[in-house]
């Protein structure tokens, strides 16, 4: 089992991880020869995060090698593996280049990050950072499901996250669950509640895309719709209860999207694709599910 390869791309390999590291303490992260997937699926708030990143979107000089159909899956703490990934994009390090690794030290496996600069006085220095990590086997792997949703209601663009996120933080004194709604006439609607008061934000001109059907993680835009597809009233609205708490996680995906698309199956969950990139040729997607918050 052999890995190497130069991070190209640190200081978004960095942000990705770093919007993982506010869900989960853990990941899974299973490199393959032309992509890259990072799963965390063990959230106490139900909260999901299935993802695949292009290897040329973050990588040059990729190399890997296994039994496994050339496929290595490690399970890591993501507050190392962040931090490794902070040394490595700051700029005072001067990094030139980042070459990350899978290595064994004092008999224990580690992803090993190697960073090449220079020093104030021009001569060439070396940082490393070990993170530990379990090699999974790939029966395990396998084992591993994203959760089955229905067919989404409505697809629709999302405001951009970071002025929704200062909404949400706003509405979250006031509940501890949101209805997130939506329409095929572009119009998008945030609602929390009290006994004694009901505060509603709504954004009007929101496009509708069609996704292709594809893997959930994979979901595309559709620009041909079949003609015989069901066309429901542009009007009318698709609702899903969600927690507040679950939201903000989601939105802390803000400091790596450009396109965000939130699809909503009604009363059961949200489905939210952060592409990285351009949506036309995004790097890669990081696909969020929430669980809907039943009412009773």
């Amino acid at each position: 089992m052999r890995f190497r390869a130069t991070i190209e791309n640190v200081h978004t390999f960095y942000l990705i991880i770093q919007t993982v590291e506010k869900l989960q303490k853990k990941c899974i992260i299973k490199f393959k020869e032309n992509e890259m997937h990072i799963i965390c699926n063990t959230d106490e708030s139900g909260v999901q995060i299935w993802s695949q990143v292009r290897v040329q979107s973050l990588f040059t000089e990729y190399r890997i090698q296994s039994n496994a159909d050339n496929e290595i899956s490690l399970a890591l703490a993501t507050d190392a593996l962040s931090q490794a990934l902070r040394s490595a994009a700051a700029q005072n390090t001067g990094a030139e280049e980042v070459v990350m690794k899978l290595a064994k030290k004092r008999d224990a496996a580690v992803l090993n990050f190697e960073i090449f600069g220079a020093s104030k006085m021009g001569r060439r220095v070396k940082v490393a950072h070990d993170v530990r990590i379990e090699v999974m086997k790939p029966a395990d792997i396998a084992r591993l499901k994203e959760p089955l949703c229905p067919e989404p209601d409505i697809h629709i663009l999302l405001p951009p996250l970071p002025k929704l996120r200062t909404i949400v933080e706003r509405l979250r004194p006031l509940a501890d669950v949101i209805a997130v709604r939506a329409n095929g006439s572009g119009k998008l609607q945030i609602s929390a509640a009290t006994e004694s008061a009901k505060m509603d934000v709504v954004w009007e001109g929101c496009a509708n895309p069609r996704m292709a059907h594809e893997g959930l993680s994979q979901a595309a835009p559709d620009d041909e719709p079949p003609d015989d597809a069901e066309k429901p009233d542009p009007k009318q609205m698709f609702s899903v209860l969600v927690h507040v708490r679950s939201f903000l996680k989601f939105l802390n995906a803000h400091v790596v999207s450009t396109t965000t698309i939130a699809c909503i199956c009604q009363n059961h969950c949200m489905i939210l694709y952060v592409y990285i990139g351009d949506m036309a040729d995004a790097g890669g997607v990081l696909t969020f599910y929430i669980p809907a918050v039943l009412d009773d």
